[in-house]
């Protein structure tokens, strides 16, 4: 881990054991100061004070990084100093004062709650807020408000170009100068209704708003929300077939190793059991798969020890309670698109800050961004990815091999110890689970069948270890590139695999 990694979560597994204490005896946390007053302040630390639970109350001295006072649940907590992006990100309840200055996209698709800056914000505060309201006592830089559905953002001082940009909800009040709002949005004089409620909620601040502010609310007409086009696969592996990569067939005497573990980057231990190469996309667990079950699932609620928690937009709040519970986590970057690099490394601090040592983390991304998937695994030290193979109107799973194989042996995943999984919207076949195993993925991840799912784990079971005897490997191991062709030409010229009844390669796939 880098550094600042390294204090991010010493500092948030700290603040959790003195939480405990404080909330039994309704003490405020003091951070950056010496047990004799001495100011040691806080330098940049990520993703810090996140997940505060209800009537706690934090005061903490310093400068710190993106993601500070993230996924509130109804704390306080004050900053005696300034922080960069995403302060209070996802916010559902509380209260977040900082003293100074924020950075860009303050209060990020919070619901609720209040966020206090006594100095100014970067761009796009308030970003896709939902409810709450953000007070600045300062000025707020371009786009303010942008794709807002709720809430309101109070600025005492000036805003910068295109405030309101796509909002379809709530109210943006500038007592300052203000720019020409943005596309979807209208400015308008305020109401003496409106100084009415709005004072209520500066009043206890200090602040008091004039006649003379200025109200920016969506136009009749506003621009419609953007509707995000559906991710398919019109196409599986349906022509890629398995050949034999031994001239016998295994007898059926011999232990097939049809077995293999998820080990964390660079440990040899602890790691999560795969009876079948195929982990289980749920929702939840109940009544879908038996509790002495040791296949595992990626759910987003409930999860079992042996399964991993997909997080997402949906569910970032309350995971802090179940991710302790489970193997590990996949941060959704699918769900979580505009989040930048530093924004995410401090996202995964605040959740694996509460995780244990030996759980993996791993992040979820499309296959069209599959460079910049692999370079955050390698730049953040994780242990790996899920490779959404479908794409925005429509992705034939074949054409993702070579390129997510292609990227992954230029970062040298593998020999780093980083495991690479595919995710597609069927339940596998045998041969689809042999296929991605074959061309290096360690599993399939997607949904179930209509029938018990029990039932489908044996069935794949069997159907898996005739395949191994036939194909001549003992173990999953064993099966590579040399067992898979590709039935036509046209999947041969996108998946750069040997074409059925040819020995010669093509040239797409590099050689092992």
């Amino acid at each position: 881990m880098r550094e600042v990694t390294t204090k991010s979560v010493k500092l948030n597994r700290d603040l959790d054991k003195m939480l405990d204490q404080a909330l039994e005896r309704d003490l405020l946390v003091r951070i950056g100061w010496g047990k004799q007053g001495d100011e040691k302040p806080k330098n940049g630390e990520i993703g810090v004070i996140t997940h505060l639970p209800e009537k706690s109350r934090v005061l903490l001295l310093g400068e710190l990084g993106e993601c500070a006072g993230a996924m509130n649940q109804g704390g306080t907590f004050t900053l005696q100093g300034s922080c960069t992006s995403m302060l209070g990100a996802f916010q559902e309840n509380g209260r977040i004062t900082v003293e100074r200055d924020s950075g860009d996209r303050t209060g990020y698709r919070m619901s609720g709650g209040e966020i206090v800056i006594q100095g100014s914000t970067g761009e796009k505060t308030g970003s896709g807020l939902r409810g709450g309201s953000i007070i600045i006592r300062g000025h707020a830089r371009s786009k303010c408000g942008t794709g807002m559905k709720g809430g309101s953002i109070i600025v005492l001082g000036n805003v910068g170009p295109e405030p309101g940009y796509g909002m379809t909800g709530g109210k943006i009040i500038v007592a300052g100068n203000c720019s020409t709002p943005g596309e979807g949005a209208m400015m308008r004089n305020i109401s003496s209704e409106e100084i009415e409620e709005f004072s209520q909620i500066l009043e206890p601040q200090g602040f008091q708003i004039d006649s003379d502010a200025l109200v920016i609310v969506p136009t009749e007409d506003n621009i419609c929300e953007e509707k995000i086009p559906k991710r398919t696969i019109i196409e599986g592996f349906e022509n890629i077939s398995l050949v034999p990569s031994s001239a016998e067939v295994i007898d059926k005497s011999t232990t097939l190793e049809i077995e293999s573990t998820i080990l964390p980057a660079g440990l040899n231990e602890n790691g999560l059991l795969l009876p079948i190469p195929w982990i289980v996309n749920l929702e939840n667990v109940d009544n879908k798969i038996g509790e002495k079950s040791t296949q595992p699932c990626l759910v987003s609620s409930n999860p079992k020890e042996n399964d991993l928690l997909l997080i997402g937009e949906e569910n970032i709040v309350g995971s802090s309670n179940l991710i302790s519970n489970c193997s590990g986590i996949v941060l959704d970057l699918i769900s979580l698109s505009e989040l930048n690099d530093a924004e995410i490394e401090a996202t995964l601090v605040s959740l694996y800050s509460r995780m244990r040592d030996d759980s993996l983390v791993f992040i979820r991304g499309s296959v069209s961004r599959v460079e910049r998937i692999f370079r955050l695994v390698v730049d953040l030290d994780l242990d790996g990815a899920i490779i959404d193979v479908s794409t925005p109107g429509g992705n034939r799973a074949a054409s993702s091999l070579p390129r997510i194989g292609l990227v992954s042996r230029a970062m040298n995943l593998s020999s780093q110890g980083r495991t690479i999984m595919i995710q597609i919207n069927k339940t596998p076949t045998a041969e689809d689970l042999l296929i991605a195993r074959g061309a290096g993925c360690m599993a399939i991840v997607s949904p179930p069948s209509e029938e018990k799912l029990e039932l489908t784990i044996k069935t794949l079971n069997s159907s898996i270890r005739g395949w191994m005897r036939e194909l001549g490997a003992n173990n999953l191991f064993e099966i590579n590139r040399s067992n898979l062709r590709a039935m036509d030409q046209d999947t041969a010229a996108i998946s750069g695999l040997r074409l059925i009844g040819y020995d010669r390669p093509l040239p797409m796939w590099l050689k092992n």
